[in-house]
């Protein structure tokens, strides 16, 4: 994942999927088939997950548990918190489906990939960085669609039956990545030795997931109803509340007596959403009617934590230089 204040390859390659999309939806009998062939790449996607994550890593990240439980705090509880301050904006600046959204992206969990190499870059706790990213992953299954149900519960565009969006999340996302996890002694080594090539199945699965939501949402009339200053308004929304937490978990890792390293640690994993993780889970949680619109500001999340992360991390790496040579 590239860390240059620009858009990355990714993100285009997003963008075109919602453009196909919009021109070109799957829909009917094509429909039904993506959808298994999508369900089928989600699930392999977390088996490669599980099958990714070493024992050592999960013991490692039992030892520093004030910083994980910091991060799990900002992550699962200040995000959702922050959410819920923006409720007048539903109706007002955002239609019920993308206010949906902005909660369904504050209950993610963190990134991996993206956190540890921002960690490193600023000169941050990275050991901390990947157990406490990877347990944040992991813990976000179950979490993410139980926050969920109490936040929005049945409201519109939101589940519309969560513990059987749980149950889905459960068989499409935990069992194979528990699987994959057990079976590490006999598939890690080949998993580990293809990292670069299962990037792209990483990516080959949001896309299949994006394609098929907007299919599904355009069909419903989703550009009809989100005009272009709604999706002006959704980045505005995605850039202040990246604003407010980022200062905000700064300030809590100082207050709460972490050094400077491992305040590092909490601002990357404490601030970042998982767009890999959330477009899986959207699939499975939400009505595909509304699935679009609610997955918009992830999406553009996505980006705009990649472009501040990249400059606070520059900022930090800077300061440490300057530290050391003063």
């Amino acid at each position: 994942m590239s860390l240059r204040s620009r858009l990355d390859p990714f993100t285009l390659l997003l963008l075109a999927t919602v453009a196909l999309a919009s021109l070109l939806p799957v829909q009917g009998r094509a429909a039904v088939v993506m959808d298994v062939v999508t369900n089928g790449a989600i699930a392999a996607l977390f088996f490669l997950h599980g099958a990714r994550l070493s024992r050592a890593a999960i013991v490692a990240g039992a030892l520093h548990w004030r910083l994980h439980l910091t991060i799990l705090a900002c992550t699962f509880a200040l995000f959702p918190l922050i959410g819920l301050l923006g409720r007048p904006l539903s109706g007002w600046l955002l239609t019920p489906e993308l206010y949906v959204g902005v909660l369904f992206l504050c209950a993610l969990p963190s990134t991996v990939q993206s956190s540890i190499a921002f960690t490193s870059m600023a000169g941050g706790n990275v050991p901390a960085a990947v157990c406490s990213a990877s347990l944040s992953s992991l813990l976000g299954v179950a979490l993410t669609p139980l926050l969920m149900a109490l936040l929005v519960g049945s409201a519109e565009g939101a589940m519309a039956h969560p513990l059987t969006a749980v149950g889905k999340i459960m068989l499409l996302l935990l069992l194979p990545f528990v699987a994959g996890h057990l079976l590490r002694p006999v598939v890690g080594g080949w998993v580990e030795r293809r990292r670069a090539v299962l990037r792209w199945t990483d990516q080959g699965t949001i896309l299949l997931v994006v394609y098929t939501a907007f299919s599904a949402s355009v069909i419903e009339g989703l550009w009809q109803e989100t005009p272009v200053w709604t999706l002006i308004a959704v980045a505005a929304v995605c850039a202040v509340l990246l604003g407010i937490a980022m200062p905000l978990i700064a300030w809590i890792a100082r207050r709460l007596g972490f050094d400077r390293a491992d305040e590092i640690a909490i601002v990357f994993c404490g601030s970042k959403k998982s767009l890999a993780t959330g477009l899986p889970m959207a699939k499975l949680m939400f009505a595909s009617g509304g699935l679009g619109a609610i997955v918009l500001p992830i999406m553009i999340y996505h980006q705009i934590q990649l472009i501040v992360c990249a400059v606070v991390a520059r900022r930090y790496a800077r300061g440490a230089a300057q530290a050391a040579t003063g």
